[in-house]
This record gives structure tokens, sequence and C-alpha cells, in this order.
């Protein structure tokens, strides 16, 4: 979206240092959000399923609440 911003005449439009930049960061970051959000997504859910089955070693061990 920002290229598509710069080459309508923004920011200095289409040849300067600006629309390289866009360029270069549409170019890369598209696959690495194509490839990166299924990955981090299995990490999220995994790190909430961990927390959950450590919950009572948490509250036994962890010295946070008093019983």
């Amino acid at each position: 979206m920002q290229k598509k911003y710069i080459e309508k005449g923004n920011l200095g439009g289409k040849g300067t240092e600006t629309h390289k930049a866009a360029v270069v960061g549409d170019t890369v970051g598209d696959p690495f959000k194509d490839t990166s959000g299924p990955s981090l997504n299995i990490l999220v859910k995994l790190s909430a399923i961990l927390s959950l089955v450590f919950v009572p070693f948490f509250i036994q061990y962890g010295g946070l609440l008093t019983s």
C-alpha cells in the first residue's frame, strides 16, 4: 500500500530512495509474511497450551498464591 501511495507522487514519487525502499519492502515483506504467519500461529497456540498444562506446577511451586 505504501508503494502505491508513493507512486501517486507522494513522498517524492517514483525513482526516489523512498520509492526504492518501498519496493524492497514490498518484495521482501510479502513472502516473509506468507511464510512466517502460519508458523507464528502454531507458536502462539503451542505457548497457550503449554501455559495451561503447567498451571498446576506454577501454582504449587511458584509461590505466587498462598494457601
